[in-house]
């Protein structure tokens, strides 16, 4: 399919977004590898990056640094480009415990996973999309440099029926069994397939509609596509390619090959623990590994496959394994989003993947081939970088050195400039604060202040409150809903201040915050660094009374730089505004409850219109309410992880387990009640019998 990128949206680029359009365009045309978006908050760098992507029309692939920030992305970017293939790569896994082995308690740890279905199809819709047709975009957490199966093999492994052609039946029904499909003719899943004479209707496990074939004998006649809940057709198909309904797809000559290298390399590791006096590795080895022989022989498949990724793909010893990345073309595009945070992920992922499974080979765990079932290595990374635009405010070491071209973004649409910086001596610093805290809070906005640990940002938001400053702390051993909840309380007005550490800098949006307080802010490390120090000024950069406090006794470079930085953009934001006549305005964001705190439904028998209660007292519910409540709140958080909102799904999740807990107390209250009642009347039926 040779269908364009589509850019859909009521804006036009503003600002300097057309300048950084047109520079990222031209590095790109000529032959600048690697380059850098300078974007500043709020300046609009998705939108920036879908007009490149729509120019230069190339495949691309969108790396984010965790799986919330990829949703944020997928949705803005499938919101820009409806018409074409925008899809979601992340790790499938809602739980995954892997493998392990503590030698020092001899504790060896199985690997638990829980697979998200849902997400395992985006996966496969993701690999389908790259391997039909060029108008794509994924946008991927770093899992994607883990191992997911041959390219070449997934793509021999494919079903295309045509109108007109002449095929088997029984072939293309053994054809869909090696696929993966399995055969339903009740309910036709993702996945699946079903049978009804000369019609056979195939729904691909990647796609929400399903396909109808109609044959005569051994031709096709008709295939359309249509919805397989309601059977209502869509389209009319003169082709359709039918995917393997999973990521990994055994070919059978390779498998065999595959058994006799593992059954070879076991037998060099039994005589190599021999050698060394280690009888109990070898001992484990051999009975771990001889198991998963024999289920590789009958059903192609064991617990762990991907330890044997190695031999089943038949690579060299050391290679890299087959990643999303080889599933593109050469030519296509890479942005790598807030990549200050990223590239030290993608450094980092093979070193601690390797010492543990260093640890399970060393102790008779797995083969030496399972070291090979690894994410890439960096260097190995940058071979297969394609033409790369790292994202970010303030670029990391690895984006200054190897960027041959920066083009900048730092002009806001609504005209806000970055906050005024002023430093402060340490000597006094908490009277002074206060101070400005309280005229802040005359004026209903609301502060944040940074300090060093987390005793001494526990003890100052105590102190504020015991001057009447309302106020919370927020650190690593606040657990992650808390902190959600404790940030939405301050735009609510709950608190008047918030004091962290670390934790107000990546991807905080605090409209309301006009003042931010940074203690001690001349101790040089990483959380007074350069970078550190830009993303914390930023959290004062959406207001438009914008102001930050360093208190310090002396001007560490850091500072000076952070500084300089800040008035720079500045400068150029007052400037944009006064040749366009722009007068600065706040952001004004709706307030959302990201727990979504649910409304308690309250329904009859007959299933009437439920009533909306603001704050429920629980306790004084009936357990049917109780009962109706719970299911409601499942239905929500099954929605909330398909719409792959997780940390919604999470809130949900912990506010479900608190009211069946709730419920677990009603009903052992009511044994306990029911048993106190029973009591006397059996005392008195001992009476009479006696």
């Amino acid at each position: 399919m040779n269908q364009q990128f589509q850019l859909v949206s009521d804006f036009q680029p503003t600002g300097d977004q057309p300048a950084a359009i047109e520079g990222l365009v031209k590095g790109i045309h000529g032959g600048h590898r690697q380059q850098t978006l300078l974007g500043a908050t709020g300046t609009g760098k998705t939108f920036t990056i879908a007009h490149v992507v729509q120019q230069v029309q190339r495949p691309t692939l969108v790396l984010a640094h965790n799986k919330t920030l990829a949703a944020q992305l997928y949705a803005e970017f499938k919101e820009f480009f409806p018409r074409n293939a925008v899809e979601y790569y992340v790790s499938y896994y809602d739980y995954y415990q892997p493998e392990s082995y503590v030698p020092r308690y001899d504790l060896f740890i199985e690997k638990q996973t829980e697979i998200n279905e849902h997400i395992e199809r985006l996966r496969v819709a993701a690999k389908a999309a790259l391997l039909s047709r060029r108008d794509v975009l994924i946008v991927a957490s770093v899992s994607c440099i883990y191992g997911t199966g041959d390219p070449e093999t997934w793509a021999k492994y494919v079903l295309e029926l045509r109108v007109g052609d002449s095929m088997r039946r029984e072939a293309i029904l053994r054809r869909l069994v090696q696929l993966q499909y399995t055969r339903n003719d009740m309910d036709l899943a993702p996945g699946s397939f079903r049978v009804r004479g000369d019609t056979l209707e195939i729904h691909p496990f990647y796609e929400d509609a399903a396909y109808r074939v109609q044959m005569f004998d051994d031709d096709i006649e008709r295939i359309t596509r249509f919805d397989a809940l309601t059977g209502e057709i869509l389209a009319e198909q003169p082709v359709v390619v039918v995917f393997p309904a999973t990521q990994f797809v055994a070919d059978q000559e390779k498998l065999r090959k595959a058994v006799n290298d593992i059954e070879a390399e076991l037998e060099q590791q039994i005589a190599f623990f021999k050698s060394q006096d280690k009888t109990l590795e070898a001992q484990r080895i051999e009975q771990r590994t001889r198991y998963d022989i024999e289920m590789l022989r009958e059903v192609g498949f064991t617990s762990g496959i991907e330890n044997y990724s190695r031999p089943l793909e038949q690579r060299m010893p050391g290679t890299p394994p087959h990643t999303l990345i080889d599933y593109f073309p050469d030519d296509f595009l890479l942005v790598i989003d807030e990549s200050h945070m990223t590239m030290p992920q993608i450094r980092g992922m093979y070193n601690g993947d390797y010492s543990r499974k260093q640890v399970l080979v060393d102790y008779g765990f797995r083969l030496p081939s399972a070291m090979d079932n690894r994410p890439l290595k960096l260097a190995e990374f940058e071979e297969r970088m394609g033409y790369t635009i790292y994202t970010t405010a303030t670029p990391g070491p690895y984006e200054r050195e190897h960027s041959t071209n920066v083009v900048q973004q730092v002009i806001r649409p609504t005209g806000i400039v970055d906050p005024i910086v002023e430093v402060r001596p340490i000597e006094g610093q908490i009277d002074d604060l206060l101070q400005e805290v309280a005229a802040r809070i005359k004026k209903g906005q609301r502060a944040l202040v940074t300090t060093f640990t987390q005793r001494m940002a526990e003890e100052l938001a105590g102190y504020f409150n015991e001057v009447g400053i309302k106020a919370h702390y927020l650190h690593a051993e606040v657990e992650t809903l808390d902190r959600v909840e404790i940030l939405r309380d301050l735009r609510m007005g709950v608190y008047d201040v918030i004091v962290g550490i670390n934790l107000l800098r990546e991807g905080i949006d605090l409209p309301e915050v006009s003042l931010v307080g940074i203690l001690d802010a001349d101790k040089e490390g990483f959380l007074r660094s350069t970078s550190a120090l830009i993303q914390t000024i930023g959290r004062a950069a959406r207001h438009i009374e914008g102001r930050v406090i360093l208190y310090a006794n002396v001007m560490t470079d850091s500072m000076r730089n952070a500084i300089s930085e800040t008035e720079r953009r500045r400068a150029i934001q007052q400037s944009y505004n006064e040749q366009h006549g722009i007068v600065p305005a706040s952001i004004v964001k709706q307030i959302r409850d990201l727990t979504d705190r649910v409304k308690v439904m309250a329904a009859d028998e007959a299933g009437h219109a439920l009533q909306d209660m603001e704050q429920p007292d629980l306790s004084t519910m009936a357990k049917n309410d109780l009962h109706k409540l719970a299911k409601e709140l499942e239905k929500e958080m099954k929605a909330a992880a398909t719409n792959l909102e997780f940390e919604k799904a999470a809130a949900l999740r912990d506010q479900l387990f608190e009211l069946r807990g709730m419920l677990a107390l009603r009903e052992s209250d009511d044994l306990v009640g029911a048993a106190e009642h029973e009591a006397p009347q059996r005392a008195g039926r001992a009476r009479r019998a006696r």
